[in-house]
């Protein structure tokens, strides 16, 4: 699998307006990654911030996404450069950074992410370019990891319109469970106050020609299509720790 070519296959869809759909992964097993990889996703996110995974458990991980073809993305756990630096190095293609909440936040974080010239990032032997062995062609790719910021508290839409114009920021992708949290109504999502705070945020992206993406975390097919109309195209879909769930309950 050509991680590079697949960046760029999804940023063109992004600033074409189309629509991608990825998911989510919490369960830090390859048996499942080799699923999730093979399951017709664009990408998968492993989540380093809600699900026990450990930066050495990620090679494994993306090496059987990648079996699939699925390109491997980390949401990692915290806001931090050396978070994001760290799952670089072990091969993820972008990250997906929790709780942004200001565009001098975001632009350190993105500066961590390339390599020079474009960025900070510790260039090295890692296994992101197999410990050397692509270590001319990682430098390509080093420059164009894709960077997601998370839109998860009512700080960062006050925010948005600075956060939006950060250089090398691909898209955002609202975190609702945080985000409604954060505006006093956990997982009523369909508070009128909540609601109104996802119009201001595709609004917004809209002005700035910003990708907007948002978690449908429940697998329904219908609200993923409503989610697109609406103007969503970073979509993650699902959990694999929720689809476990909606498939091994009991028969009544």
């Amino acid at each position: 699998m050509n991680r590079l070519e697949q960046v760029r296959a999804i940023r063109a869809a992004l600033q074409s307006g189309t629509a991608t759909v990825g998911s989510w992964m919490q369960i830090p097993d390859s048996n499942i990654a080799e699923i999730m990889g093979r399951a017709g996703y664009q990408w998968v996110a492993i989540d380093m911030e809600h699900g026990p995974v450990a930066v050495n458990q990620l090679p494994d991980i993306f090496r059987a996404l990648e079996l699939g073809g699925t390109l491997p993305l980390a949401r990692v756990a915290n806001p931090l450069p050396i978070n994001c630096r760290q799952a670089l190095d072990q091969g993820a293609a972008g990250v997906v950074v929790p709780m942004i909440s200001s565009a001098a936040q975001l632009q350190a974080i993105i500066n961590e992410c390339h390599w020079p010239p474009r960025g900070r990032r510790g260039v090295g032997f890692q296994r992101a370019n197999v410990f050397g062995k692509f270590f001319e062609s990682y430098a390509q790719e080093s420059q164009e990891s894709l960077v997601v910021a998370q839109i998860e508290h009512v700080d960062a839409v006050n925010n948005l319109e600075s956060i939006v114009k950060v250089d090398g920021l691909d898209a955002i992708m609202v975190g609702p469970y945080d985000l409604s949290a954060s505006l006093g109504v956990t997982g009523d999502f369909e508070n009128k106050k909540y609601k109104d705070v996802l119009t201001k945020i595709l609004e917004v992206c809209a002005k700035q020609k910003m990708s907007c993406g948002i978690h449908v975390v429940q697998p329904d097919t219908k609200m993923l299509k409503q989610r697109i109309t609406e103007g969503y195209t970073f979509i993650a879909y699902g959990v694999d720790t929720v689809f476990l769930n909606h498939s091994a309950s009991a028969p009544k």
